[in-house]
């Protein structure tokens, strides 16, 4: 398989690059670096360093053989992408190519605007790029299960559910009420995708993951291999925050009352699944929604996880709740369904509880240099905050 990365030098993206090559794909990647200048702009940086791209592609040659080719450029410029979609002539696109922050999106009416305008004109410019050169193309989207929200019925893996409205029955899109602008750009994918679905038959698989943690996978076996790895309020997931909190001594700071549940996944569990999917793609012309998670803990669930996989490490990590300054469900109702990934032989690796105590270990090398962005680590992007700078 020849496959395409949008936002190869991302903490997925890089991780799923090694993978594919591993299993012997040809792999492309693309990015504008984006990432790294904005999590530079709110006064942080990767926890873990990473190279730039040229010495990371020559890193997976000298250390695994793998050859890599790379494109630096930006996808909401349509003569970009369809230039390099038509000269790699790719079998699968996997589009990771977004502003991929909840609390970016949050800040003011620039950052929502941005967040908003880049993801959905990459995603158009992508499906028309493909419809001109190669309609067959599979179209592997990242969404997020948090396009759902946190709804009172059962997530499923279909785009449609059927549903009663005054009084007729009717086949409609599968409710959703995001939290943030960032979690509505990726409604807005997902209704652009089956739309286009629906008009020229594109194929496309449309990933609903919850939140990644973890600092490896099994193809990095050398620091020159590393991915990125994020841990402040406004770029990192609550699981890597609260390890990096262990490791700096500070108290594990948990939003609101701490009930909000979600499905969380290792790295490791994630490229997998990624992989199965890749290797594994729906018939042509099908729209194949998934659900992609391992366990479903709350956020105090998580504190405890952490906190006991300090303890074994001769750390006293305390819990501090915060007054949460998202707008959130934080007592809720949540079970996503998960029937595609088992059905492909998908099986979880690893437990948050089996990961956690490695995920400090891997942190504490770094401690000296985590501490010169712990002014980062802090809520201070409010939802409830209209901040109208642009």
């Amino acid at each position: 398989m020849k496959a395409m990365i949008l936002g190869a030098d991302g903490y997925l993206g890089w991780a799923l690059s090694l993978r594919l090559l591993s299993r012997g794909h040809e792999v492309i990647g693309v990015d504008n670096f984006a990432t790294r200048k904005s999590v530079k702009e709110v006064g942080s940086d990767s926890g873990i360093p990473i190279l730039s791209m040229e010495n990371r592609v020559r890193a997976v040659r000298d250390v695994h053989g793998y050859r890599m080719k790379f494109h630096r450029g930006d996808i909401t410029s349509y003569p970009f992408i369809h230039k390099a979609i038509k000269e790699d002539m790719p079998d699968t696109v996997i589009h990771f190519a977004e502003q991929r922050s909840a609390p970016y999106s949050m800040i003011n009416a620039k950052h929502a605007a941005y967040t908003l305008s880049n993801n959905v004109i990459g995603t158009i410019n992508l499906v028309y790029s493909i419809m001109a050169v190669n309609p067959k193309i599979h179209i592997l989207k990242m969404g997020t299960l948090g396009e759902y929200g946190t709804p009172n019925f059962d997530i499923p893996e279909t785009p449609f559910v059927d549903a009663r409205i005054n009084g007729k029955l009717d086949r409609i899109t599968c409710p959703k009420w995001a939290g943030s602008w960032y979690h509505w750009s990726k409604v807005h994918d997902t209704n652009n995708l089956l739309f286009t679905n629906r008009v020229w038959k594109t194929t496309v698989t449309d990933i609903m993951q919850g939140p990644v943690y973890g600092t490896r996978t099994k193809e990095i076996t050398d620091e020159k291999l590393h991915t990125r790895f994020d841990f402040d309020e406004v770029w990192g997931t609550v699981v890597n925050r609260f390890c990096v909190e262990a490791a700096l001594d500070l108290p594990l700071t948990a939003y609101g009352k701490g009930g909000q549940t979600r499905g969380y996944l290792s790295l490791e569990d994630s490229v997998e699944a990624l992989r199965l999917l890749l290797e594994n793609p729906p018939e042509k012309g099908d729209y194949r929604v998934v659900n992609q998670f391992v366990e479903l803990l709350s956020i105090n669930e998580i504190a405890e996880i952490v906190k006991k996989a300090a303890k074994r490490l001769g750390i006293d990590a305390k819990v501090e709740h915060l007054e949460n300054p998202r707008v959130e469900a934080e007592r809720h109702y949540y079970n996503p369904e998960i029937k595609v990934l088992p059905k492909l032989g998908f099986h979880r690796k690893l437990k948050m509880g089996d990961l956690a105590g490695q995920l400090i270990k891997d942190i504490l090398p770094y401690r000296s240099r985590i501490r010169r962005y712990k002014g980062a680590i802090m809520p201070h992007t409010n939802w409830r905050k209209v901040d109208n700078a642009r």
